[in-house]
């Protein structure tokens, strides 16, 4: 699974995934692209549950691009804490996504099995996608 090998802080503020982005909202690598539609966040385990599902469905035949890295750190306290004693220790990393970017991209195959291999990606994902084509760059019905 993705994670940062080395971070200036260990713990960070849960903060707020905004609602529009710019950067990172058209396909720059392949020819077909997963975008989110929602804000959310994606956990490290969701992305690898999503690459292992497009790969395997386009039986190793195109390449993927993964365009979103989880670095910002999660943490839980135990269960049955009494309050207090401090921030809990590290549970999990994310990648904040905002509604627009590019998720996944993916090339060397054809549009039918780029669609179904997002839809089996999509399905991993804790909000709604939608897939672009590198030709037009537009969002895509």
């Amino acid at each position: 699974m993705l994670a940062p090998k080395k971070v200036k802080h260990r713990k960070a503020h849960k903060g707020r995934v905004g609602s529009q982005t710019i950067r990172g909202s058209k396909v720059s690598f392949g020819d077909f692209a997963l975008q989110a539609i929602e804000a959310g966040k994606l956990d490290s385990r969701q992305i690898e549950a999503g690459r292992i599902a497009m790969t395997r469905h386009i039986k190793r035949g195109g390449k993927v691009w993964i365009r979103v890295f989880p670095d910002k750190p999660i943490t839980k306290k135990p269960a049955e804490t009494r309050m207090g004693s401090g921030k809990g220790g590290l549970d999990k990393w994310v990648a904040p996504v905002r509604a627009g970017r590019v998720i996944f991209e993916l090339q060397g195959v054809n549009e039918d099995l780029a669609r179904e291999a997002f839809a089996l990606a999509g399905a991993k994902m804790p909000f709604k996608v939608r897939m672009i084509r590198r030709a037009d760059n537009v969002w895509e019905v």
